[in-house]
């Protein structure tokens, strides 16, 4: 194996938590920009992601002074997302055991997402990959990263991975 890429670890989740589409959209207002798309949304850079609900995509881009840039786990995509849409909006708290949200690896495409939607779940949110300098930063600042915060392809035989000092 000579290259590993890490790719987006994209997000279903099952139900609105008891909100119509439109109170959906109006909570999360209050922290991200939301556009319309013509087509599948694939975020491009840092605190963008893409939602797909009810056959139609969003680009949601996050505003800067929900996070703290300075941390490097709460600076991550998955950090925003999980504290700004995940626990206080869907009422997901342990992304680990709920049974309502499941993940799609990168490597699967944003088609996947739409299937999914389609067949068991209510929305789907696309995201920028992790980066190798984000994961270098958690681990220097030695902190965890969260869970479902990186997918790998390939996948690697070993499970480890060593970072030179």
């Amino acid at each position: 194996m000579s290259k590993v890429n890490i790719m987006d670890y994209n997000r279903v989740v099952k139900d609105l938590n008891g909100l119509t589409d439109k109170q959906f959209l109006k909570k999360i207002e209050k922290y991200f920009t939301v556009e319309e798309k013509e087509k599948q949304v694939r975020p491009q850079e840092k605190a963008t992601f893409g939602l797909f609900l009810s056959n139609k995509w969003y680009l949601l881009t996050v505003e800067d002074k929900t996070f703290d840039k300075n941390d490097p786990v709460a600076s991550l995509d998955v950090s925003i997302l999980q504290k700004l849409i995940l626990e206080p909006v869907l009422g997901i708290e342990d992304i680990r055991n709920d049974k309502r949200i499941d993940f799609v690896g990168g490597v699967r495409g944003l088609g996947e997402l739409e299937k999914r939607v389609s067949e068991d779940m209510k929305l789907a949110f696309s995201m920028c990959p992790t980066s190798i300098e984000e994961m270098i930063s958690v681990a220097d600042r030695d902190k965890t990263m969260p869970p479902k915060s990186t997918w790998f392809e390939p996948k690697p035989l070993s499970g480890l991975f060593i970072h030179e000092f």
